[in-house]
C-alpha cells in the first residue's frame, strides 16, 4: 500500500513538474504584435494599442521605411517631451520585447512624435 502512494505521489508530482514547464514556456516566448498591423508604424499610430492585451516577454514588431522613421524606447519622460534616448531601432523591421508594467516607443525622427508617431503600451 505504502509503495502504491509513494508511486502515485510521483505520478502526480512529475505531472505538475510537465504543466510547470508547459505554462512557463508559454509565459517565456509571448505572443507578437505587429504595430499598426498592415499600415505598420506610422504617423497615426498612437491609438493601436487600445483594447489589446500585452504580457510581459511579448514582442512588438515595427515594419516601416527606415528612410523616413525610426524606433526609440524611451521612458515616461521621453515619451511625453519627444526625448530620444540611446535605444534607437532603424532596420524597418524591428522585433521589440516588452517588460512588465509601461513601455514607450517613439519615433525619433523631427517632428513625428508630436505629430502622434508614438505609442504606450502596458503589459501584465
Amino acid at each position: 500500500m505504502a509503495s502504491q502512494v509513494r508511486g502515485s505521489a510521483i505520478v502526480t508530482a512529475v505531472m505538475a513538474m510537465g504543466l510547470c514547464m508547459v505554462l512557463h514556456g508559454e509565459t517565456a516566448h509571448g505572443e507578437t504584435f505587429t504595430v499598426g498591423e498592415g499600415d505598420g508604424w506610422n504617423l497615426k499610430v498612437h491609438d493601436w494599442p487600445n483594447g489589446k492585451n500585452f504580457t510581459a516577454n511579448d514582442t512588438l514588431v515595427f515594419k516601416y521605411n527606415n528612410a523616413f522613421h525610426n524606433v526609440a524606447v524611451v521612458d515616461e519622460i521621453g515619451f511625453r517631451t519627444c526625448t530620444v534616448g540611446d535605444k534607437l531601432f532603424s532596420s524597418g523591421n524591428d522585433e521589440i520585447k516588452i517588460q512588465q508594467g509601461q513601455n514607450y516607443f517613439i519615433c525619433g525622427f523631427p517632428g513625428h512624435c508630436a505629430a502622434g508617431m508614438k505609442i504606450a503600451v502596458t503589459a501584465k
